[in-house]
């Protein structure tokens, strides 16, 4: 196969700045959302939440709700169609949230319980607001705290390896020059992706087609096949744009509740989530309870590294926010443990979020390894540098290729490392103290099966068809690029075709791994059809395609350890009068592989690297323990960084060429955000000599610890 330095060689489009393909609609208007393209005869359906946190529906008063105007029917448990929830979807068993209807049981706040569907939906709304739903409540739990008395191990089905150890832990953390043992806390944290979860579903020449926002039009077909039992080629999901989906966007009730009710009325019915719906149905980042111990010997060394996370799930479907999973690859020692733990509570199910463990895990990993080395005495660069592991820590393998030390020494330059003064609380600006921290970084660099099919046109175009998701991250520009580069033509030749299950199956627009599956797919495509046209020969008015399917290839990739790698800078500044906490630059070094367009490939950096600091600094979802619901379902009460609160921030990377790797390509939509609550979180401990383990780092936890550091250090005068 053409190698990405020959490809790059031929036409240059692969590593060149491009403007988004469909740039030009965005802006203008032209681009249509899922809930914004019309059909004839259009039905408007809204779902009715349940308003208790658990117990039964004794009954659902709809005969008064049918009378109103425009009203054409309501869904619920008592005359829903049934749905077959016991199959094994794409990515596992679907979460029995989007079996709508099929019990009286309410498992938690939020749970759908009724379909309102009228002729607008401005008359559904009011018609659900209206409906009455009696429920019989009981007891429920939705505390989540370390050492709840429910936590236990995640069963094997729902992640591999919950647990991995090696070594002696507690004799290597006894003998241990210098140890830390802090426990770290992230709260509860949400999508909000500005496009609203939306789906217009319809009968159409007796298929099943869906219109849809989401990550993966053949996954979302695929599990609606399988949940109304129906032959997957009868079911067709189009996805023409997203805004936004971070791992939230698959299936979800709202698809499943448009099919229903277009199913009973014989027309296209749209249903579209509300942003305080989203909060309860399309699943979030879970609270962690992160327990770190590190032990190492007078030159740093790590001699133990033990990482304990706890994260919760609903009662109804098992999921893992795997945050003890970066040690694994980061750091090793001879003893070498990292655990994963769950509780049950009467809450929504999580799910995956950019960077799923990553971003949380990488939180408390790198805090533990900035106070190691403090304790140590060293700088944290020369302290990560020289714990720089040979092979994989946990699974042996060798390294793909890893440039984490180039990611250091670029950003150290870049941000003039080497003038800190590592002594805590000396930098000040009249009432702000300054600091600067630093983190690492890494993400996988998977690859999923994907097929392409590349036509050569008998205009001297080429036609690419590829089932990709461009969530937001330029993924048609993308395509446009590899596949000039594999064909040897200008970028102005190539047409791009994504977004429809009818294109075939691809790997869904998460993980990281999208840009990369695809591309390989649309290589091998565009390889074959070169062969084909160097036959000769003139092009049919049909063209010429080649096709090609990546499933068989991939597995030989799995024979090593192959991530994206970042250094992440950050200066902060303290209030000491509000405990307000200011970031003022923030500096991103990454070696993530072939970079395929510099222009997409940094705003995606940039965007992930704001979501650290809204991470570090604001974003908290809070539950009330009396009512079981969210106190702050809203952008009003969940705070996200906004405009003010994002300083300057660089993002670029090293050479990271892999001349071995079939792609290149490793992904950087989710390495952005690993490190960078960590990297603030050790610059405000560099500001003010105290150190946060909570996040987000809010004004009145910076106050009360100062305060807390104060009375420790008048207890110790006294005591001196």
């Amino acid at each position: 196969m053409t190698t990405t330095t020959e490809n790059t060689a031929v036409t240059g489009a692969v590593g060149s700045a491009r403007t988004r393909v469909e740039g030009r609609d965005k802006v203008t208007g032209a681009a249509r959302y899922a809930g914004e393209i019309p059909f004839a005869e259009l039905a408007h359906g809204w779902l009715v939440l349940s308003t208790v946190t658990r117990g039964r529906i004794r009954s659902v008063e709809d005969g008064p709700v049918r009378d109103m105007p425009g009203v054409l029917t309501v869904l619920h448990h008592g005359n829903a169609p049934r749905v077959d929830t016991g199959y094994m979807g794409f990515l596992g068993r679907p979460n029995p949230v989007v079996g709508l209807f099929q019990h009286d049981r309410v498992p938690f706040m939020g749970w759908p319980v009724a379909l309102v569907v009228a002729e607008t939906s401005e008359q559904a709304r009011e018609a659900a607001e209206a409906l009455e739903v009696r429920y019989e409540e009981e007891a429920h739990d939705v505390g989540f705290t370390a050492g709840h008395p429910g936590t236990y191990t995640p069963d094997a089905a729902s992640m591999s390896d919950a647990d991995t150890a090696k070594g002696d832990l507690a004799a290597r953390l006894r003998e241990a020059a210098f140890v830390v043992d802090e426990e770290y806390f992230t709260p509860e944290e949400h999508h909000n992706s500005m496009e609203p979860h939306a789906a217009t579903a319809r009968w159409e020449g007796g298929r099943l087609e869906v219109v849809d926002s989401n990550q993966g039009t053949f996954w979302v077909a695929s599990e609606l096949a399988s949940l109304f039992s129906l032959d997957p080629g009868s079911v067709r999901v189009r996805s023409e744009h997203v805004g936004g989906g971070f791992g939230s966007k698959g299936l979800a009730p709202h698809q499943v509740a448009a099919v229903m009710a277009t199913t009973l009325l014989h027309r296209p019915v749209r249903v579209v989530l509300t942003r305080r719906q989203m909060f309860s149905l399309v699943g979030f980042r879970s609270p962690t309870a992160q327990r770190v111990k590190l032990g190492a010997d007078t030159d740093g060394r790590l001699r133990a590294f033990d990482h304990e996370a706890l994260s919760l799930t609903s009662t109804v479907h098992e999921f893992v926010e795997a945050s003890a999973g970066v040690g694994r690859v980061m750091y090793d020692a001879d003893a070498h443990g990292t655990r994963h733990r769950l509780v049950r509570l009467d809450v929504p199910t999580p799910t995956w979020m950019r960077a799923p463990g990553e971003a949380p895990g990488s939180f408390a990993v790198e805090s533990a390894v900035d106070e190691l080395a403090e304790k140590c005495g060293l700088d944290p660069i020369e302290l990560r540098a020289r714990n720089e592991p040979a092979v994989g820590p946990v699974s042996g393998l060798p390294f793909a290729r890893r440039s984490l030390l180039a990611c250091f020494e670029e950003g150290a330059r870049r941000f003039g490392w080497a003038g800190r003064d590592p002594r805590p609380g000396l930098r000040r600006e009249g009432r702000w103290l300054l600091g600067t921290g630093m983190a690492a970084a890494t993400f996988s660099a998977g690859v999923g099966a994907s097929t392409a099919a590349v036509t050569a046109e008998p205009d001297g175009h080429f036609t690419v068809r590829i089932n990709a998701s461009d969530i937001g991250t330029g993924a048609r520009t993308a395509m446009v690029s590899v596949a000039a580069d594999a064909l040897r033509v200008g970028p102005d030749r190539i047409r791009v075709r994504i977004g429809d299950s009818d294109l075939g199956p691809a790997w869904i627009a998460g993980g990281s791994m999208g840009t990369r599956s695809w591309a390989w797919a649309v290589r091998l495509a565009a390889d074959e059809l070169r062969e084909l046209l160097a036959l000769g020969g003139s092009i049919p008015p049909e063209g010429i395609t080649a096709r090609s399917d990546t499933s068989e290839a991939i597995g030989a990739l799995a024979q090593k350890e192959r991530h994206s790698y970042g250094a992440q800078f950050a200066e902060a500044a303290v209030d000491i009068t509000t405990g307000e906490v200011r970031v003022r630059r923030l500096l991103g070094i990454f070696a993530a592989g072939t970079v395929v367009n510099p222009l997409t490939a940094r705003s995606q950096l940039v965007g992930g690297m704001t979501w650290g600091l809204s991470m570090a600094l604001h974003e908290e979802a809070v539950r009330d323990p009396a009512s079981g619901g969210y106190v702050n379902a809203d952008l009003a009460g969940y705070h996200v960084a906004a405009h003010a609160d994002v300083p300057h921030i660089e993002a670029d990377w090293v050479d990271d060429h892999d001349p071995e790797d079939p792609v290149g390509i490793k992904g950087l939509g989710e390495i952005g955000i690993v490190g960078v609550a960590a990297a603030i979180a050790n610059a405000v401990w560099h500001a003010t000599g105290v150190r946060h383990r909570r996040l987000p780092i809010r004004p009145d936890r910076v106050l009360a610890a100062a305060e807390q550091a104060r009375g420790r250090a008048r207890e110790d005068d006294r005591g001196a």
